[in-house]
């Protein structure tokens, strides 16, 4: 049973790896250009872990096709529905990594605004606050006028901390959607977006979940390795206020 676990994990490796796993939730490390949902005659990231582990499975977050990292997924609905309510009532913490090769207009502060759709499945950040994201966020140079981004996104709400680096003239590096030069997926390996860490609180045990990206030149490049070290933990730093 052990030695058909392993050549399952190995099996979906393209698709996500196991971080943690107890009786209640799993955490899995999503592959970057994977997608979240089964589709196109493909299957997705969840069915990916579900044929991997043997067991059905629960989700609570969804992260884009483009992002890497972290992804919590329950395994029964009981549970699915305990952490989204930790999700929807903002009582567990997200952090990403983004790097961009665009200068933002400020360093670090609180990006905050409405979401609308528009167009080619893209959204746009309104003044109003309907659909209200709010996403925190510092940037550190990286090489060749490149800027890592901490980000600390408030709400979840689809594309938010995409929309919000847009909304800062700073893109995500390798983003087909809200990058403005044409050539950015074949410029660059990935698109740069990253789930570094998730904190919570579950049955009065508190979890901490770690991951440094695994793939993408820009984020495993010296620069960007020291540059987080010298961060230090990304949950103390002073987070500009809601």
């Amino acid at each position: 049973m052990i030695e058909q676990r392993s050549e399952n994990l190995a099996k979906y490796a393209d698709y996500c790896s196991l971080h943690f796993e107890n009786d209640q939730f799993i955490v899995i490390n999503k592959q970057a250009n994977i997608n979240f949902h089964s589709e196109d005659g493909g299957f997705g990231v969840v069915v990916a872990a579900e044929k991997a582990l043997g067991c059905k499975l629960y989700s609570v977050h969804r992260l884009d096709k483009m992002t890497s990292g972290l992804l919590l997924l329950a395994k029964s609905s009981q549970i699915a529905a305990q952490l989204a309510a930790l999700f929807a009532t903002h009582q567990i913490q997200k952090y990403y990594l983004a790097v961009s090769d665009q200068k933002p207009k400020k360093k670090q502060g609180l990006i905050k605004g409405g979401m609308e759709k528009s167009r080619r499945s893209m959204w746009k950040l309104t003044k109003n606050n309907n659909n209200l994201a709010m996403t925190q966020f510092f940037s550190y140079p990286l090489e060749e006028g490149k800027r890592l981004f901490v980000i600390k996104p408030h709400s979840g709400k689809t594309h938010q901390i995409r929309v919000a680096l847009k909304s800062l003239g700073s893109a995500i590096c390798g983003d087909p959607l809200y990058a403005e030069k044409s050539l950015q997926t074949q410029r660059y390996d990935r698109g740069y977006l990253h789930a570094y860490q998730l904190d919570f609180l579950f049955n009065k045990e508190a979890f901490s979940f770690k991951l440094l990206p695994q793939f993408g030149g820009l984020f495993r490049s010296d620069r960007c390795l020291s540059q987080l070290q010298s961060i230090g933990p990304v949950a103390e730093l002073a987070w500009p206020k809601i």
